[in-house]
């Protein structure tokens, strides 16, 4: 089977778009997280999004229907996580682990509630890129606009509160709704990339790309470009490469990420020994 003949497949073309938009997003997203060092908070995001997933099976949803109650449910959870590094003095770690636990802890009890771990259910946890639906595309392609929109409209403060948050709160930038904006749509960002590489994955989205950009990249801008980019070139030939060798497209997309990450380490050290 040739490049030509996977691309004439309808569930490839929706893929790769689905993909390389939600690639972009996990990328440029990570690049802020990354460095605020709150990286793992789309691990423990993910962790509930099992949770909602169970959820809205129990509540006999359809499987194509449980991002709509994930969305509300997740991004309520982003926004505990931040109240409780703001007003229960826990750190940011600490926070995102109590969130994770619990929204496995709900996950499990719900899972086994509505007949235990189904087809549907497993398919969330480890992804299905090539059973992506239009509606889900036509999702993606809505939702990651609206995130590049307000990444762009916000820019600014958001590189304030990334490198100097109090200097941020200083100078007058509302650093509460701007951390919260930026939660919010790693939340929006966490529950598209579910179908992509499923909910054990995800993490690696937001951190490997833009992990892989930093070690290359000298200013900021030109780390959120790379990132992006590095990442959709993981999602392109971890899925080609899946469907060749007849392997799973999440944790081929994942390894694929890592190898880029690894090079990049290693592009480093060559370009620090010059």
């Amino acid at each position: 089977m040739d490049i030509a003949e996977i691309l004439s497949y309808g569930f490839m073309q929706r893929a790769l778009l689905a993909g390389s938009l939600i690639a972009v997003l996990c990328a440029v997203l990570g690049c802020f997280l990354v460095l605020r060092r709150l990286s793992l908070i789309g691990d423990g995001l993910a962790h509930v999004t099992f949770g909602s997933v169970a959820l809205a099976l129990l509540l006999k949803f359809y499987a194509a229907s449980a991002l709509f109650v994930s969305l509300p449910v997740v991004m309520l959870c982003s926004l505990g996580i931040l109240k409780l590094t703001e007003r229960a003095r826990v750190t940011g770690d600490a926070a995102i682990g109590i969130v994770s636990s619990l929204g496995i802890a709900i996950g499990v009890i719900l899972a086994s509630l509505g007949g235990g771990f189904t087809a549907d259910l497993f398919s969330y946890l480890f992804g299905n890129i090539l059973a992506i639906s239009r509606a889900e595309v036509l999702l993606a392609v809505v939702l990651c606009a609206t995130v590049l929109l307000l990444v762009t409209f916000f820019y600014h403060e958001l590189v304030a509160i990334t490198f100097n948050e109090e200097l941020a709160r200083i100078s007058g930038i509302r650093t509460g709704r701007i951390s919260s904006l930026l939660v919010l749509l790693t939340a929006l960002t966490v529950v598209l990339a579910m179908k992509l590489v499923g909910i054990m994955l995800i993490s690696a989205l937001l951190i490997l790309p833009s992990s892989a950009a930093l070690q290359l990249a000298r200013g900021f801008r030109t780390t959120l470009l790379l990132a992006a980019l590095l990442g959709v070139i993981a999602v392109i030939g971890g899925t080609f490469a899946s469907v060749m060798l007849n392997i799973p497209t999440g944790a081929t997309i994942v390894l694929l990420n890592f190898m880029i990450f690894g090079l990049a380490c290693f592009g480093k050290r060559l370009l620090a020994q010059e």
